[in-house]
């Protein structure tokens, strides 16, 4: 697994809850549970939290309600969240849940196989997001440091066969060079 991020999964329901792990242990991700909306707030807030699977009607704060605060909030509005919901079809909620930025909405029972294949690539994404975001973050350093005129270091090529190339040179192809 490429993060220390858990996913996160709140049903009010502790049957429910034990199914929806059962179904994503094979993953090999961290999993978290909480049984309220309040108890996933503090959980998010916390930190490392790489997905949301979240039931819609809960007591108290309904899993709407989780996700209008968190996309409120700069450190958390892009993690990507599952709403599951036992209620069958209802457009008003689809509407709402998309209009959100909810990557998905699911209908229990929830089919093992389809939920592991959201969960793997809704994770999978946001952590490499997460990580292409760390990156710019360094490279806009690097280059704040680095004035227009300052010469920069030589990068290592992705493929460790090609030589480092200076400032000033150009690489040439195969083709070129005959």
């Amino acid at each position: 697994m490429p993060s220390d991020a858990k996913i996160l999964i709140v049903d009010d329901h502790e049957d429910t809850l034990y199914a929806l792990e059962s179904a994503l242990a094979p993953l090999g991700y961290r999993l978290g549970r909480a049984t309220s909306g309040d108890e996933a707030l503090k959980q998010v807030l916390r930190g490392h939290v790489g997905l949301l699977l979240l039931d819609v009607r809960m007591p108290g704060v309904s899993g709407l309600d989780v996700v209008r605060y968190l996309r409120r909030l700069e450190q958390t509005q892009h993690i990507p969240v599952i709403l599951l919901t036992g209620f069958g079809t209802d457009h008003e909620l689809t509407a709402a849940a998309f209009a959100l930025g909810v990557a998905d909405l699911v209908m229990k029972p929830v089919d093992p196989w389809s939920l592991r294949t959201k969960v793997r690539y809704l994770y999978d994404a946001h952590q490499r997001h997460l990580a292409l975001e760390s990156e710019v973050r360094e490279l806009r350093a690097l280059v704040k440091d680095h004035g227009p005129d300052t010469p920069r270091p030589a990068r290592p090529h992705p493929d460790p066969h090609v030589p480092p190339q200076r400032d000033g040179e150009q690489r040439t192809t195969a083709q070129e060079r005959t």
